[in-house]
């Protein structure tokens, strides 16, 4: 007779004698003059069982490699606080993503992290492509109350290898298993099942517990493979009862040796989930582990039976693997590796082609927050400024600098009309081409209109017909305000000119001197810029009371030629009658004027700064090394001179960042002033 069998008739003679038995109370041997040999279960180790699995996930790497050269699976595993038991789990689950060829990732945050600083790191992973995988450790260490629920369903569904969030129980519950993660023991359990040959279908099935980890998808899963289920707890009547009519046992009760052997069917699989630690004297530690089912007893009676420790436990991590291996793979069937998950929006074209603005108006832009996905941008990598545009931080340059760079092609001309109108027509058409209809990566980069224009002869810049940047308006009008940055630094540089041109005429040194460096309870501290600008006179000295007369004159007079001054004031407006005026009339500037001028907006060299800077540092040092003057001397006079240089750079810190729109096609719009 084969180990793992035995007859009819058997089976019921020792049930009848156990039955007898209970009843006398008075413990026989089942198999006591019986005309067969006793058996023994088979036990299934999960050891085994995963060194199988795991072999076969290294070869399914080794093949999306082959597919895909430069991908890896990932997997990242957050963990709240510092747990040993946490950090020996973590371990494990580490080694083993490390055999497998996969790359693994371990964040951990300190006990006092908030609920909101965890969701915001699951929400970083989450967007991450580089992880298909996301794990949280639980318990949560945290000192701060945390809602686990709440965690738990922040894991993007697609990397929620732990088959924990709602919707991936729903899809279970559902009979989805094509598409969902699976938990981990549940899913490890049914691989050990499948490894004893046992026939799923009609086999009478009872799980014990009826948790979200263990219970609830155990039960789920043994249905999707058409099992008769029970599911029993802690409030099941005869419960003894029910376990005795099962063909496969699954306990995972977190109750230490509750179900004894004379409660098991004959023949029965059982598989034990349970990890308990009970008193043991003759162990060092002074407690062994032993799992929910009386294994001594029950391998007596059982078929197949897993063993505490060793059993399912090893398969819990390998089907980990499993799982993030199996969400690489769905995310490599669905994505071409750089290529973006676009979705491209059917032009609607009508004869005769309507106005600009009746096309722009014409369809329904996407949210600007799918469109920044698409194209790979995290969410914490763009500032919304409503639903149609937004802003991408420069962040997002150092988290693509390993990139290999794009293809840059210039679209240039002198068109021979009085406008020069088209450039940003072909330039838009030519973007939407090359993704909408090539199917290739593109950004459309095109600079932001000016107000004077807009509202002068020209009209706006978004493009024309069907390759316009929309909406129209929102691009045309304001955008993100880069150019009210550009203007409101522009002029505090003039305002600062001539108000330094005014003090320098009405007072002395030591007035002077007390304004630029006032003390403060006695003490008196240059900031950084006062100490370049000392340096620039060749004055190597850091304390304020330290300066002779004549060092404190030449620091505090920049002694600005007014003939020489090239900085004029800017507006964004065609404003004819401010081209040249006379400032400083009031009685309250003492009848120091001149004659100065309004320039548009986008003439001033703060915008060619804008246009050349490549990170906010270097606009910082662009500011101030900017020429604004002559010295009555000949010297150059700079905004650093002036001491506004960081106070431009506050000013232009988001206009630095680049504007994110969209084209009618959804070809991605980067818009720049140049």
């Amino acid at each position: 007779m084969h180990r793992g069998t035995r007859s009819l008739s058997l089976a019921a003679h020792r049930g009848w004698r156990s039955r007898l038995a209970d009843l006398l109370c008075y413990p026989v041997n089942p198999l006591r003059n019986v005309g067969v040999a006793r058996t023994v279960a088979s036990v299934l180790s999960g050891a085994k069982t995963s060194s199988q699995v795991r072999e076969r996930l290294k070869n399914e790497v080794i093949q999306m490699k082959e597919q895909a050269p430069d991908f890896r699976p990932g997997l990242a595993i957050l963990q709240v606080g510092d747990r040993d038991d946490s950090n020996l789990y973590i371990s494990m689950k580490l080694k083993a993503a490390a055999e497998i060829g996969m790359n693994a990732n371990h964040v951990r945050l300190p006990k006092t992290a908030t609920e909101d600083e965890v969701l915001s790191n699951i929400t970083h992973i989450n967007e991450d492509p580089a992880v298909h995988g996301l794990i949280v450790q639980l318990p949560l260490d945290s000192i701060n109350p945390i809602d686990v629920e709440k965690v738990t369903n922040a894991v993007a569904p697609e990397k929620d290898v732990d088959g924990l969030t709602s919707i991936n129980a729903g899809k279970l519950a559902r009979g989805d298993l094509g598409d969902c993660f699976i938990p981990c023991t549940p899913n490890g359990c049914l691989e050990l099942i499948k490894q004893t040959g046992v026939k799923l279908a009609g086999s009478r099935a009872v799980v014990i517990g009826r948790s979200k980890i263990v219970g609830a998808p155990m039960r789920d899963l043994l249905v999707s493979n058409h099992a008769t289920v029970t599911t029993c707890h802690s409030k099941t009547v005869d419960l003894q009862g029910e376990v005795g009519r099962a063909d496969i046992l699954v306990v995972g009760a977190g109750k230490a040796e509750m179900v004894k052997g004379n409660w098991i069917k004959p023949g029965a699989v059982v598989i034990d989930c349970g990890i308990n630690h009970i008193p043991d004297s003759t162990k060092a530690s002074g407690k062994r582990v032993v799992g929910d089912v009386a294994y001594s007893e029950a391998k007596q009676v059982a078929s197949y039976i897993t063993p505490v420790p060793g059993g399912v436990g090893p398969m819990t991590v390998c089907m980990l693997m499993a799982n993030t291996v199996a969400g690489a793979k769905r995310y490599l069937e669905k994505s071409k590796p750089g290529k973006w998950p676009i979705h491209y929006t059917k032009l609607n074209r009508v004869e005769p082609v309507p106005s600009d603005i009746v096309i722009s108006r014409s369809g329904t832009p996407k949210h600007i927050c799918r469109m920044a996905k698409e194209v790979g941008l995290l969410s914490d990598e763009v500032e919304l400024y409503g639903k149609s545009k937004a802003k991408v931080l420069l962040s997002t340059l150092g988290r693509l600098k390993d990139q290999p760079d794009g293809k840059y092609v210039v679209v240039t001309g002198i068109t021979p009309t009085p406008l020069g109108e088209g450039k940003s027509t072909t330039t838009i058409g030519l973007a939407q081409a090359i993704g909408a209809h090539l199917d290739i990566n593109v950004f459309a980069c095109v600079r932001q209109p000016s107000q004077g224009p807009t509202f002068g002869i020209k009209g706006g810049a978004a493009g024309g017909g069907y390759s316009q940047v929309i909406p129209m308006e929102e691009f045309n009008l304001h955008l993100t305000g880069d150019i009210h940055a550009i203007t409101a630094a522009n002029n505090l540089v003039a305002a600062a000119i001539d108000a330094r041109m005014f003090h320098e005429a009405t007072q002395s040194d030591k007035a002077l001197y007390d304004r630029l460096v006032p003390s403060n309870k006695g003490v008196r501290i240059f900031s950084q810029i006062q100490l370049r600008r000392l340096q620039k006179l060749g004055i190597n000295k850091t304390k304020p009371n330290s300066l002779t007369n004549e060092e404190i004159a030449s620091f505090v007079r920049l002694d600005i030629q007014p003939d020489t001054i090239t900085w004029q004031r800017v507006m964004d407006t065609n404003d004819r009658f401010l081209r040249k005026i006379t400032i400083g009339q009031s009685s309250t500037e003492k009848g120091y004027t001149r004659t100065t001028q309004f320039d548009i907006t986008v003439a001033s060299e703060i915008m060619a700064v804008l246009a050349l800077t490549d990170s906010l540092k270097d606009m910082r040092e662009r500011l101030g090394k900017m020429v604004v003057a002559s010295s009555k001397k000949g010297e150059p006079v700079t905004t650093d001179d002036l001491g506004i240089s960081g106070a431009l750079a506050v000013l232009m810190k988001d206009a630095i960042k680049p504007n994110l729109m969209q084209t009618l096609e959804d070809e991605v719009q980067e818009g720049q002033i140049l």
